[in-house]
């Protein structure tokens, strides 16, 4: 059974059925509108991790994951498109230009 976590600014946080920590390193977070606020999701879930009043409390969330987990939080804006990404632990390998 999931679990609720309260932090100011989340209006709920959902842990998986495997707890805190457990999930797979790496996991990169990404910063979605949503109709009740914005939502901090791990690639892959099928849930939100957190749901938060507002983009910039997600978006601290979602950044503390990404730091913990050695991987990415991506901020979307309302229509979608990457509007600022972060990377924590081993940059991606980046191309010429």
């Amino acid at each position: 059974m999931a679990s609720l976590r309260f932090c100011p600014g989340v209006l709920f946080t959902m842990i998986g059925p495997l707890g805190a920590g457990r999930f797979p390193m790496g996991r990169n977070q990404h910063v979605t509108s949503i109709d009740r606020g914005w939502a901090v999701t791990a690639e892959g879930a099928s849930f939100p991790s957190a749901i938060c009043k507002t983009q910039s409390a997600a978006w601290e969330k979602a950044k503390a994951i990404a730091r913990r987990e050695r991987s990415e939080a991506f901020l979307h804006g309302k229509d979608g498109r990457i509007r600022e990404r972060n990377t924590y632990g081993r940059d991606p390998v980046r191309g010429k230009g």
